[in-house]
């Protein structure tokens, strides 16, 4: 599942409890919760990276365009990108969190920028059974805020999947592992540093996310772009911005308990500034764009 911020894992015990990310933990799957998918939505439509979306069009097979949307959470890439493509569309929605998967197909667009038909169907299970089996006759493979939350070998799954269905995929939002904060605090960087290695644990790839899938895609013969897609949080976005902050300062100090009071203060500090309207936050993430190599007159004979 994507849409992630910030924390992920599993937990023992039978009764749910709400994660700094927004994710809810259970003895089944993690989830992650509506509300946050749902605050984050506009940021990350105004990050994602039209630049890669304009080279993909050419590329492109149809009609109809079939597209798989891995990790969809709430729907939000398809809300995006849906609308931006002319013709008729099926996007296979793929997630393990059924309620989502209820959710996104319900709000799915159902016309295209030129007033061409979507359909939409549902795909329930793990993104590491996924093969080229399940994307044959695939137009695109798209997902956002996912690769980060997956491992090397799940990375290279995907990547080889496309491969070998010859479908581009396009990859938006994981975080690179750095954030600027204005104005500046003494304990900025050693939160980053916390979080990072938080995102990093049970071997994820986590902020390392675009040069494994970099490498992933290259390997399997692809042609790899990539763009920045950053957040840029501003006093507008005082919601977003205070639910970030607890979920990343959360992280940091899962990850080293010894942070302790010192977090405590930070964060009551950034808090009060993200109120005041006097925060300034810009997440970085980056979007991913991998063509596959075009099939040689050999190769299709």
């Amino acid at each position: 599942m994507g849409e992630h911020h910030p924390q992920s894992g599993r937990c023992a015990g039978t009764a749910p409890r709400r994660t700094a990310e927004g994710r809810v933990k259970t003895t089944d799957v993690p989830r992650y919760t509506p509300d946050w998918l749902e605050l984050r939505e506009g940021a990350d439509a105004a990050a994602r990276s039209p630049e890669l979306l304009e080279a993909l069009g050419p590329r492109l097979s149809g009609p109809p365009l079939v597209i798989h949307d891995l990790g969809c959470g709430t729907g939000s890439m398809g809300r995006w990108l849906a609308p931006r493509l002319s013709g008729p569309q099926l996007w296979i929605l793929h997630d393990r969190d059924p309620d989502l998967l209820d959710r996104a197909a319900v709000r799915m667009p159902r016309a295209a920028t030129d007033g061409s038909r979507i359909t939409v169907a549902t795909a329930r299970g793990d993104l590491s059974r996924l093969t080229a089996s399940t994307l044959d006759g695939a137009s695109l493979v798209t997902a956002s805020a996912l690769l980060d939350v997956l491992t090397p070998e799940e990375v290279d799954g995907i990547a080889a999947a496309c491969a070998e269905a010859e479908c581009p995929a396009l990859l938006a939002l994981s975080v690179v592992g750095r954030v600027e904060l204005t104005p500046a605090d003494p304990m900025d960087a050693e939160i980053t540093e916390a979080f990072n290695a938080h995102q990093r644990r049970g071997g994820l790839v986590g902020p390392d996310a675009m040069a494994v899938a970099s490498e992933a895609f290259a390997r399997h013969g692809a042609t790899v772009r990539t763009h920045a897609s950053p957040w840029v949080l501003g006093a507008e976005h005082s919601a977003l911005t205070a639910e970030w902050l607890r979920g990343w300062v959360g992280a940091a100090v899962d990850h080293r308990p010894e942070l302790g009071a010192h977090a405590e203060a930070y964060l009551r500090r950034r808090l009060a500034m993200a109120a005041a309207g006097a925060l300034r936050v810009v997440v970085h993430h980056h979007d991913l764009l991998a063509l596959p190599a075009p099939r040689t007159l050999g190769a299709a004979a």
